[in-house]
């Protein structure tokens, strides 16, 4: 299988960027999107050019970083799932990809494929974790919960930060990213003391960096994990939550 793989190249943050065009023969259509790019590689290292870079860990499609731009969608043409995951089947012999970082104003480029997500980490510090004494394990168990708001818990916490949901959104919003974390910790029952200080910070963290949600949801069709749209809800539901225990306590 032959593939002609437009590639973005930018030597640094500061650098402009272009698109370099190489053809690479001897795939196989079971390898994936990035096993492509470790073939070109492997090609420009021989021909003593400078490699491709790109982000990739685990290649399971569990940690998210290897996330990129394939012909203009997030991660590939498949639905719902990692760039490490699509598969080459996906096009035909002599189909021209282009491969580009995941676009959006609060991704800097840093390098080729790679960008900066720091402002996901923003969020997940501002309020994603809960400061309770939980006591030991036994304590912890008295505090029962049903499987139902478990498993909903669950489904939002499957959340991987690899940032496609901002990418897809066309005002770069991290709303389903935001509400996955918001949802996950609202649905527990340990983490309920914090709730309202966690919407407070986690929202204006995201509001700062981040663009409005577009209501279209081209987020959730691109989610590795699945996230459903019902996270985007949690949004503005927590806020809503935290402002009138906010204007509860002012008149109390």
């Amino acid at each position: 299988m032959k593939l002609t793989l437009e590639v973005y190249r930018q030597a640094s943050p500061d650098a402009a960027g272009h698109f370099e065009s190489h053809q690479v023969d001897g795939l196989d259509p079971t390898m994936s999107i990035l096993d492509a790019l470790d073939t070109l590689n492997d090609q420009l290292v021989r021909d003593g050019k400078e490699a491709v870079a790109f982000e990739s860990d685990c290649r399971e499609g569990i940690c998210g970083v290897c996330g990129l731009t394939v012909n203009s969608r997030p991660h590939g043409p498949t639905p719902n799932m990692t760039a490490c995951h699509q598969r080459l089947m996906s096009f035909h012999d002599g189909d021209t990809v282009r491969l580009e970082p995941l676009r959006s104003a609060a991704f800097p480029v840093q390098r080729d494929l790679i960008v900066a997500r720091d402002h996901l980490d923003d969020v997940v510090q501002s309020g994603a974790w809960v400061s309770i004494d939980a006591g030991t394990a036994p304590d912890a168990d008295t505090v029962l919960t049903t499987a139902e708001v478990s498993e909903r818990a669950l489904t939002f916490a499957a959340c991987i930060g690899c940032g496609a949901c901002v990418a897809a959104c066309p005002n770069g919003s991290a709303q389903l990213f935001v509400g996955a974390k918001l949802a996950h910790l609202a649905t527990l029952p340990i983490s309920q003391p914090e709730a309202r200080k966690r919407a407070r910070t986690m929202v204006a963290v995201a509001d700062a960096n981040f663009g409005p949600c577009s209501l279209h949801g081209e987020c959730a069709k691109v989610c590795p994990q699945s996230i459903p749209l019902a996270a985007v809800a949690a949004v503005p539901k927590e806020r809503i939550r935290a402002l009138r225990t906010d204007a509860h306590s002012a008149n109390g």
